[in-house]
């Protein structure tokens, strides 16, 4: 049995306590500090005999929240307190009424919002959290502020958790509280998640580049030196009181843009930003970055494809900056960053600086307008946990575009938004009557695609009503809302119409009108409910005559049974599902039989589990990977770090298998590499040599492209393994021509 020094833990423990006094002390009176000591002294009580799963006391973890809530976020007194509380409902005893009592009800509405759902039966009990925790965000933002803190504190001691739980919780990261950072304006915070969540689904990568950062940091800093000086000597001579620094690019960036560009971490050409802070009042701000950009391009020679104004036009999560790129007198571009004091605050700190500045200087700073959003989502009680969250993703967390009324009145709308959406974003009647549109003077379709800066504007007919189609092409969570309530309210309608005419059919046969004829009816067709049907017949697709080749039919005194698909090939597994519930159900029984009979799912090894390789990312051995339950095609097979795997290991974590490869595989797996290089005779010929000859590699197909002297191909091809694959790769990076070689991580 584990032994820990009590005595050494209760000094840490008051000396961390300490250390988050010092740091509020200045913004707090004593009525404040007695709040916080006695929401302290209670989680210390509530948590007193529990340690996390490193084996440290669990009061560490809520001290590190509420520290990185008041250092990090710049939150007040209640949000220290609520940080300190934040698992004490979940985890112990303590009820809300209980805090409610102790520390009134606005403390214990946010501690709510805190606290996950447990007593429900879900589809996707994480998407209900998320959908709970966007509930309150609508009420008081600080719950979803809270939150990020507490994951960003479980981010950082990941290291003590199995595997599993890691992928499952880094996966929910990324998916879901990394944009959401990004959303608030919390950059910092957005960017050590990401970075955290690499370390952990490709943890090669990251150690590569923070090895190669590392490596470079005494270089780099000398050139920095060098490309600041001209700027710190005009600066001064122009009186301006500034700060000046250079900041790295978070590893995950450094990431993206080495697989966006297929490029080497050497060629990442702006791995650090100079950034310069001027300290001018509100009403000089804008001029000021303006006079400091000016001064820049006069120095250095600038990139007029890499100006960025966020000055004039604000991102919607408030951030606020002037972004140019320029040329050093060492022939290296480089990122220069422009903004004031304010605008860096609000840059770090996101709703919380937003907040602050927004007393002083009333003005949407884009935030308000975001929050809009959330609450018009939330107002469908309806909406599917899963469906929700999509819709957040999408309408929420995407980039964004801005276009324009005929009138000139900017419009914000998510990328790739259609003129539907524009059309509903002004109105709903404008919506549901509109034929088309104009952009820029041309008329266009109305599933039209707008770009940012399009001048739209929206062709109506008073004959027109939405359609079904129409939620093919609209976007926008609240376009996809008031074509499903036009839908809606015209299918009630003709369900009545339906229901009318089933009565007078019936009464024609004299046939009784009751629940048994009308689910033998609705069998009969297979189709799932009663309203289904009265549906259909109200809009002919049921008509009479089909209602008499059921009475005829020999069929009609049966009931349908459904089959579901067995996912284990033992016949006993099979039974008969005549509901979603119990397909659900099902699942849930074979998960725990999975679960209890194997440690882990083993792919390569003969057994009585049958499973299917994900097409989206066709894992090979050796790559890390995991099995998910799917309801229609059984367990499916999934690269860990696959797009598609991430949203399932966020939305359906009790439907997750832990899985792995037999050490032994003697199994071919089907994968596929990109090549590019510059075109020249025989390049082909060397390329498939390597691949058939000297590997013995199997290819199914390859098609090669060739332009200006430049070719990029494709080839799909079977291998053993990572290191099967990965040696294919070396060996066709020192065929003359060839550029670059990487594996296509999508099927």
């Amino acid at each position: 049995m584990r032994k820990f020094n009590v005595s050494s833990e209760k000094k840490e423990i008051l000396r961390k306590y300490g250390v988050l006094l010092r740091t509020c002390r200045p913004n707090t009176n004593q009525e404040q500090k007695q709040l916080i000591r006695k929401a302290f002294n209670v989680a210390l009580e509530a948590h007193r005999d529990m340690r996390r799963q490193s084996g440290e006391p669990y009061i560490y973890h809520p001290i590190a929240v509420a520290m990185i809530v008041t250092t990090e976020i710049g939150l007040g007194t209640t949000s220290i307190v609520c940080s300190l509380l934040h698992d004490v409902v979940e985890d112990t005893d303590y009820t809300l009424l209980d805090i409610e009592n102790m520390f009134g009800p606005k403390i214990s509405k946010i501690i709510d919002g805190l606290t996950k759902i447990s007593d429900i039966q879900a589809t996707s009990l994480q998407a209900e959290n998320f959908k709970k925790m966007l509930f309150t965000l609508s009420d008081d933002v600080r719950v979803i502020l809270i939150k990020l803190a507490d994951r960003l504190h479980n981010m950082r001691t990941l290291d003590s958790l199995p595997l599993e739980k890691q992928m499952r919780i880094a996966s929910e990261t990324k998916y879901f509280y990394a944009p959401l950072a990004h959303r608030l304006g919390l950059f910092s915070i957005k960017s050590e998640l990401e970075d955290l969540v690499l370390k952990y689904t490709e943890p090669d990568v990251y150690r590569q580049i923070t090895e190669k950062i590392a490596d470079s940091e005494e270089e780099r800093a000398i050139f920095i030196e060098k490309f600041m000086e001209p700027l710190k000597f005009g600066l001064d001579k122009k009186g301006f009181s500034y700060q000046i620094m250079s900041r790295i690019k978070s590893i995950n960036s450094i990431w993206n843009k080495m697989k966006k560009k297929d490029i080497p971490f050497e060629e990442v050409y702006d791995l650090f930003a100079i950034r310069i802070i001027v300290d001018s009042p509100y009403e000089n701000e804008k001029s000021d970055c303006w006079k400091v950009y000016s001064l820049t391009t006069d120095i250095y020679k600038s990139n007029p494809d890499r100006l960025r104004d966020w000055i004039s036009n604000p991102k919607a999560n408030g951030y606020e900056s002037l972004h140019t790129t320029v040329m050093s007198n060492q022939g290296k571009w480089v990122e220069v960053q422009i903004r004031s004091t304010r605008m860096n605050e609000i840059a770090e700190k996101g709703y919380a600086a937003h907040w602050k500045y927004k007393e002083t200087y009333p003005t949407d700073l884009g935030v308000d307008s975001w929050l809009t959003k959330i609450r018009e989502m939330l107002q469908n009680p309806e909406c599917d946990a899963l469906d929700f969250l999509d819709d957040i993703k999408l309408n929420l967390f995407s980039e964004e575009i801005f276009v324009f009324t005929p009138s000139g009145e900017i419009k914000t709308l998510p990328i790739h938004s259609s003129i539907i959406d524009f059309a509903y974003a002004i109105h709903t009647k404008l919506g549901d009557t509109c034929i088309g549109g104009k952009v820029n003077h041309k008329t266009v379709p109305f599933n039209y695609k707008l770009k940012s800066g399009d001048q739209v504007e929206v062709l109506t007919s008073t004959k027109q009503r939405p359609k079904e189609e129409w939620l093919d092409f609209a976007l926008t969570a609240r376009a996809k809302s008031k074509i499903k309530d036009a839908l809606k309210e015209e299918k009630k309608i003709i369900t009545e119409k339906g229901k009318e005419l089933l009565t007078a059919k019936f009464g024609a046969l004299k046939i009784e009108m009751n629940s048994e004829s009308i689910n033998r009816l609705q069998n009969f067709y297979n189709i799932p409910n009663n309203n289904e049907l009265f549906y259909r017949i109200g809009n002919g697709t049921i008509t009479d005559n089909h209602i008499k080749t059921y009475l005829k039919s020999k069929e009609k005194n049966k009931w349908l049974n459904y089959l579901t698909k067995a996912f284990v090939r033992d016949k006993k597994d099979k039974f008969e599902v005549k509901s979603d519930d119990e397909a659900l159900k099902f699942s849930s029984k074979l998960l725990d039989k999975i679960k209890s009979n194997h440690e882990s799912l083993v792919i390569g090894e003969k057994d009585a589990i049958k499973y299917s390789i994900a097409t989206c990312c066709n894992p090979i051995p050796g790559d890390d990977i995991f099995g998910f339950i799917d309801l229609d095609e059984g367990i499916k097979i999934h690269r860990i770090n696959c797009p598609e795997g991430i949203q399932l290991l966020s939305k359906y974590g009790k439907r997750i298998i832990k899985t792995k490869w037999t050490k032994n595989a003697a199994v071919a797996m089907l994968t596929g590499i990109h090549i590019n290089g510059i075109d020249d005779m025989g390049i082909i010929s060397n390329i498939t040599k390597i691949i058939s000859n000297e590997l013995n590699i199997n290819m199914r197909s390859i098609s090669f492209e060739s332009s200006d002297g430049v070719y990029q191909g494709t080839v799909t091809l079977y291998v053993h393994d990572t290191k099967h694959l990965n040696d294919l790769i070396l060996k066709l990076k020192k065929v003359h021509g060839v550029l670059n070689v990487t594996r296509i991580e999508r099927g």
